[in-house]
């Protein structure tokens, strides 16, 4: 096995979560990289639409925003960013990729601010973009992050992006369609899913070498166990090779460790 970094690692199980043939809003960043990956390995057929209206294109490199051009490299469609979210609106987005600097138990995302005055706050954060819009109306949510107490949070600060709120049911009674919401949480250290029965964030696996007590100890609120906790698969030689040699040579994403 050849050796990897934390990035490195994020990206690689993230790609697994896409299967062949299904479509996934991502931004630039490490879920495109994720994407990319996937498409050039087990999901030829993956169709990734960014929000600026590229979708399905062949990615021939990194793109460092929704609306570089390689974002419409040989795409089956270039449109608008109202048609994205229209796709959306009627449910054609299976996936969507997230992040933000605050993430609470049930899935909500802060990438607003930090404090609790919005008018003054301590820190102020670029806000959505379409990260709302694909929380509340893509399918599945898969949300990439590092981990640590300042961003794992017993309450967001701010709702920018809705998880499972307050838990069962506040989705939909807040008006988001049912069977939308947060599948995956991936981090430096761990593989997070939902308990369908709360709504709460629970351990799945862990990564090499980190051990139970590591995760708490970066987590703000209690995470709930299963009663066995599987090891992350670790980077295979092959989603190594593809990912530094034909995804990310440039070590744009790759080349630095998650924080």
């Amino acid at each position: 096995m050849l050796k990897y970094n934390s990035m490195e690692l994020m990206i690689s199980v993230a790609s697994r979560f896409l299967e062949d043939g299904v479509s996934v809003s991502v931004g630039t960043g490490a879920p495109c990289t994720a994407a990319m990956l996937a498409q050039k390995l087990h999901a030829p057929n993956l169709l990734i639409i960014f929000e600026a209206g590229g979708i399905a294109p062949l990615l021939p490199s990194m793109p460092i925003s929704v609306g570089d051009s390689r974002t419409m490299y040989k795409a089956y469609q270039t449109t608008s960013m109202a048609e994205i979210m229209e796709a959306l609106q009627r449910g054609m987005v299976d996936y969507c990729f997230l992040g933000g600097a605050q993430i609470d138990m049930y899935g909500n995302l802060n990438s607003t601010m930090i404090g609790t005055e919005y008018d003054s706050p301590k820190v102020r954060f670029p806000g959505s973009g379409g990260a709302n819009d694909f929380g509340s109306l893509a399918w599945k949510t898969i949300i990439v992050t590092p981990q640590n107490v300042r961003r794992f949070v017993p309450k967001v600060d701010f709702v920018t992006t809705p998880g499972y709120l307050t838990g069962p049911g506040a989705r939909e009674k807040a008006g988001l369609p049912p069977g939308t919401g947060p599948y995956k949480v991936i981090t430096n250290l761990a593989v997070f899913g939902y308990d369908q029965d709360t709504g709460r964030m629970v351990i799945e696996s862990i990564h090499p070498e980190v051990k139970l007590d590591e995760v708490k100890k970066n987590t703000g609120f209690k995470l709930l166990i299963k009663d066995e906790v599987l090891v992350t698969e670790p980077p295979t030689d092959e989603e190594l090779k593809i990912l530094r040699e034909d995804v990310d040579p440039l070590k744009l994403i790759i080349g630095r460790e998650a924080k």
